[in-house]
């Protein structure tokens, strides 16, 4: 392979949208360079196409772009720039999938039910694509998570500018987080370490002796494997409790799960608390709900849509109970209160590493169906995580927002390599069929571990690696040293999983010579503290952390330091020698593509893709002495510099600047910087044209771009849009079109 290559993702929504306008130009940047962009398709449609190849026609086909890049991770030279996917939920596969059938494209229906062989070999195959699909796939690598320097001085200059601002807290707040006591994943870990290279394999025993071997997993030698579960019917008595709880306090009630990185487990715990806040209809209408197969995983949604089954009477009948429910129950908070979309509507609405940072952010307010903010009840079930989210509320209701202009920095250091952790348990989640026991059995038939379980109970098994919690340690230790900042490893030695992982960091940092560093293994909750402690005086914190934590803190920080997770940079420094620049961490905005559909106007803020572009010239920069490499980088990151301190990112409304134009500057600056660098002749001569016709044709090219915004753009689609349409959309500027195409 071609060192001077760089695999671009194809993906799904806005940073889809923002490709076809920004693409064009980078691949003529960079081919100045020598270096070529190859696209690679990790689109949800694209995965759907590649997994069913024999229910297409020939010239329907697809290569499936995912596998191939499972294996170029692996591999010293690789060099991929990765935007934000979708982790698809039911709902958005079915709708994907709906989609493609409605082009001409005869893949199959996704049975949520199977009950033929082929059914389930069809819904298996679809397993592939739900939730996370792509992101365990390419992390081959433990990655650095970090706000970019102009990023975060551009904050500090323009604190309410740069997202939504933080607003003020109340010492009287009632927003707090609620998590079980009991019965929860937290309390029922258990964890070994594989002594030498074997198999084990799940079994399920049911109370009659009946046994089913469920996975056969493959351990290496030094690797930990943890197996829990979640008692059910603990948590539906949770929930029942908290609802009830929220009714005398007076507040919103609201439930935050990863329903769409957890595919399996969440979802299913998601369906109980449907359930329980909607009892009264659930039971009233049980077996009409059974016989039209309302499924409470995909919320109050499923039962809206499959009661359109039923007679007209009938439908009124049900909306007319589930609004009682309104009545007696608390008000839930809202992904849309003019649309009366609540909490509850679908289990992808609201997801954690989003919401609370929202939330936070927003004086501890949450919207309500009366479309204004109040507090609101947070509902976290699992104790493993939940802790620091209460830690960071407590904070603020006693000591206020966070300011932007003057607060420190938290970089992530997230142990993710190899499927590390609940981001690589999917294949090892079950529901167990009846009462029970959960057994991990290996090779000479010994029992390693067992769960005695009662039936639905979700059960769980997780792995990680030596190599990757070696290489963790490793990343830790070498950007304590390079920063000089206090770096704290957040791990509970109360949790049977983190008492694996503080033994092997023990052992590992005597590996280095650690001497005047700051580095520390705390509790969630007091790394949450510490953290805080330093960012409110101004100071900066590493945080070493497992892979569901890094997820979190990489948009909760963010988001309170420079409005936006979106605009994070993330490096994977994989293990094999290649790089992942990860272009953000904040999703891919569908509330932007909708705008876009409607009005022409697409807000995506595509700083992240920028800096990822950089990060991925420096890797040639770094591994091959590439001089010419180094000055894009160089110039691209000045280019970013200079359009922060000019405060041209995306307005939220039409008329003002959004994505197209961003990117104009963007490029602009860029040639601006290679035509006044002195390093290398030939690329300032080149670019010493190409500035001057983008500096004067300026006024025109943003004109060229207002006119094309205010309207609907026909694009034909959403997760598989005509892409003719979409470039025609997304390069509206015929001056600026000509420009690039002439370098």
């Amino acid at each position: 392979m071609s060192k001077e290559k760089i695999f671009w993702t194809k993906v799904d929504e806005a940073p889809y949208l923002a490709t076809f306008s920004l693409l064009p130009a980078v691949e003529k940047f960079l081919q100045s360079a020598g270096i070529s962009v190859e696209i690679k398709d990790i689109s949800v449609a694209g995965r759907i196409l590649a997994n069913f190849p024999e229910y297409l026609k020939e010239n329907q086909r697809v290569s499936d772009d995912l596998a191939e890049l499972a294996e170029l991770v692996k591999l010293p030279d690789t060099n991929v720039i990765k935007l934000p996917n979708i982790s698809a939920s039911v709902p958005q596969l079915v709708a994907a999938i709906k989609e493609l059938q409605n082009k001409g494209y005869n893949v199959p229906d996704y049975p949520e039910d199977p009950k033929t062989e082929e059914e389930k070999k069809i819904k298996d195959i679809y397993s592939k694509v739900l939730g996370s699909a792509v992101n365990p796939v390419l992390r081959e690598g433990n990655n650095i998570r970090a706000i970019s320097k102009s990023v975060k001085e551009s904050a500090k200059k323009f604190p309410d500018s740069m997202g939504l601002p933080l607003k003020p807290w109340s010492k009287d707040s009632k927003t707090h987080v609620v998590h079980m006591s009991g019965g929860d994943f937290y309390e029922h870990e258990k964890s070994i370490v594989a002594d030498k290279p074997k198999k084990v394999k799940i079994e399920f025993v049911d109370n009659s002796g009946n046994s089913k071997v469920l996975k056969e997993v493959s351990l290496q030698e030094g690797e930990v494997f943890d197996g829990t579960f979640m008692d059910v019917e603990a948590l539906q008595k949770f929930f029942g409790d908290e609802i009830n709880k929220t009714n005398q306090e007076g507040i919103l009630w609201s439930l935050h799960l990863k329903a769409t990185m957890m595919k399996v487990s969440d979802p299913v715990m998601f369906g109980f608390a449907v359930k329980e806040y909607y009892k009264d209809v659930f039971k009233k209408y049980e077996q009409t709900f059974k016989e039209i197969g309302v499924n409470p995983n995909n919320g109050i949604a499923d039962v809206y849509q499959k009661i359109k089954k039923l007679p007209e009477e009938k439908q009124k009948e049900i909306e007319a109970d589930i609004q009682e429910v309104y009545k007696k129950n608390p008000s839930l908070f809202m992904v849309d209160s003019d649309k009366g979309i609540t909490n509850l509507h679908m289990p992808n609405l609201v997801i954690i590493d989003a919401s609370l940072p929202t939330i936070v952010r927003d004086g501890g307010k949450a919207w309500g169906p009366d479309g204004k903010l109040s507090d609101v009840k947070v509902v976290i079930p699992d104790r493993c995580y939940a802790t620091m989210y209460k830690e960071i509320i407590e904070d603020c209701k006693k000591n206020g927002q966070f300011d932007r202009t003057t607060m420190g920095s938290v970089t992530n250091i997230g142990l993710m390599a190899m499927k590390a952790e609940e981001y690589g348990s999917h294949d090892k989640t079950f529901m167990a069929p009846q009462n029970g026991t959960f057994k991990l059995i290996d090779e000479n038939n010994q029992v390693l571990m067992e769960h005695n379980v009662k039936q639905g109970d979700i059960w769980r098994g997780c792995q990680v690696k030596d190599a990757a919690v070696k290489n963790w340690v490793q990343i830790a230790v070498e950007q304590a040293r390079l920063t000089k900042t206090s770096t704290v490893f957040w791990l509970d030695e109360n949790r049977a999983h983190d008492a694996q992982l503080i033994k092997k960091v023990n052992k590992y940092l005597k590996d280095y010579d650690t001497n005047g560093l700051d580095i520390r293994i705390l509790k969630p909750q007091e790394a949450m503290r510490f953290t805080v402690e330093k960012v409110r005086k101004g100071e900066n914190a590493i945080a070493v952390t497992g892979n569901v934590l890094r997820d979190y803190l990489t948009d909760l920080f963010p988001i309170l330091e420079v409005g936006t997770s979106a605009k994070v940079l993330s490096i994977i420094p994989l293990l094999a020698g290649g790089r992942v620049s990860e272009a953000g961490a904040g999703g891919s905005a569908p509330k932007h593509v909708e705008q876009f559909i409607e009005q022409g106007h697409l807000r995506w803020d595509s700083t992240a893709e920028f800096t990822a572009i950089t990060t991925a010239l420096r890797f040639f920069e770094e591994k091959y002495q590439d001089k010419k490499a180094k000055i894009l980088a160089d110039t691209s990151e000045n280019a970013l510099t200079k359009l922060l301190e000019n405060k041209q990112w995306p307005g939220r409304k039409p008329g003002e600047l959004d994505n197209r134009g961003q990117h104009y500057y963007f490029v602009k600056y860029w040639a601006e910087s290679l035509s006044s660098q002195s390093e290398d002749k030939d690329l300032q001569a080149q670019f010493l044209k190409i500035s001057k016709k983008l500096t004067e044709n300026e006024s025109k090219i943003i004109e060229e771009f207002k006119s094309a915004a205010g309207k609907p753009a026909n694009i034909n689609g959403y997760y598989f849009p005509d892409e003719d349409k979409v470039t025609l959309e997304m390069r509206p500027s015929k001056t600026f079109n000509s420009i690039i195409d002439s370098i």
